[in-house]
């Protein structure tokens, strides 16, 4: 029991190290591109921590995998290095027992990895893009930046001096819109109001902008004239986007649904998922042999040949998976041969291990 906790702490303390850094850079390069996307006014910056968590357990399904693989390389290669399993071996600890000792965290491991991506993932996917999708169709002005033109997407462009402390009005308002006339040519409609706010018709659901006291001038390309228009009240319906999102996606169906679908993708997806924490048990295999090091090679020796193998694995179940969905390979095979592979690659490393005296 005190080998066994104290393998169990060294392996989960280093995945648990390398996990932080991967999910912070990650995390990080996602949080990036969603502030961009913020500083344009596509989406309001109050839901980003929103979106940030719903997109945690699609992170965590690659990373964790990742993280303990390394983790068993790292921290049996430091006791390689330390003499720590040379010890450990003469004591009696047999291969055989390091490999169990080993299979208890990745039990743990594959567990979490499961319920990310039987249950978690497609369900924060899911979420996200209806999320996504409902801020692109509402064109919200409450996301409006007080002293930036902001596009808005379909032709519109829009500016605001100053927005009240509750932000449910807007001062001093510009909008520029990309029209045709009755007759097909393009014109641009440029809008100044001093005033303007949203509003919600309780009878059809349409948002309207209603700006106050402003003109309307309308321009076309290569006329000298312009239409002018003052008004005390002007209402634009805000359209919407006619494109519904599709939510019949294999990425967002829950995994019950899937074990119903017949489709090729659908078969796809559904062994993306189930491979997902098998990979685990297959990586905690290959990463026994390779955490071997000799004291004057250090703890990285074979770290950099481990990460190719890992790329390999991870880039044939990325390939399958999307030739599956095209039906270029056979769903009945689907993924099973690759992890079939490398089950086998890492059973012949160990008995090689074994068979010259090297333990784990």
């Amino acid at each position: 029991m005190i080998i066994f906790r104290y393998l169990t702490r060294e392996i989960l303390q280093t995945m648990a190290a390398v996990a932080g850094v991967l999910l912070l850079v990650i995390m990080g390069s996602r949080f990036i591109r969603y502030f961009a996307t913020a500083a344009e006014g596509e989406i309001p910056l109050d839901i980003l921590g929103t979106l940030m968590l719903f997109h945690l357990p699609g992170f965590l399904e690659l990373i964790l995998p990742l993280a303990f693989f390394l983790g068993i390389l790292l921290a049996y290669g430091q006791l390689y290095l330390n003499s720590e399993i040379t010890v450990l071996v003469a004591c009696g600890t047999s291969p055989n027992k390091l490999l169990q000792v080993s299979l208890v965290p990745a039990t743990v491991v594959a567990v979490l990895v499961g319920l990310c991506s039987l249950w978690l993932t497609p369900a924060g996917a899911l979420h996200n893009e209806v999320m996504l999708e409902k801020q692109r169709s509402q064109l919200d002005f409450s996301a409006l930046t007080p002293g930036r033109f902001q596009d808005f997407g379909g032709g519109r462009t829009a500016y605001t001096e100053a927005l009240t402390e509750d932000d449910s009005r807007m001062q001093e308002v510009f909008i520029s819109e990309r029209q045709r006339r009755s007759d097909g040519t393009p014109s641009t409609v440029v809008t100044r109001a001093e005033a303007g706010y949203q509003t919600v018709d309780p009878e059809t659901g349409s948002r309207f902008l209603v700006l106050s006291d402003g003109e309307r001038y309308s321009v076309a390309p290569g006329r000298a004239q312009a239409e002018r228009l003052e008004f005390g009240s002007y209402a634009v319906r805000l359209s919407r986007d006619e494109q519904s999102l599709d939510l019949d996606e294999p990425e967002f169906v829950a995994t019950a649904a899937l074990l119903a679908d017949n489709s090729t993708s659908g078969a796809a997806q559904l062994q993306w998922r189930l491979g997902l924490p098998l990979m685990v048990f297959i990586l905690t295999l290959l990463a026994m042999p390779l955490s071997r090091v000799n004291p004057r090679q250090g703890r990285f020796a074979k770290l950099l040949p481990a990460i190719f193998l890992y790329v390999a694995y991870l880039s044939l179940l990325l390939a399958a998976l999307d030739a599956i969905a095209r039906g270029s390979w056979p769903a009945t095979l689907g993924m099973w041969p690759i992890h079939a592979a490398f089950l086998a690659i890492g059973l012949v490393m160990t008995l090689q291990a074994q068979r010259k005296g090297m333990s784990g």
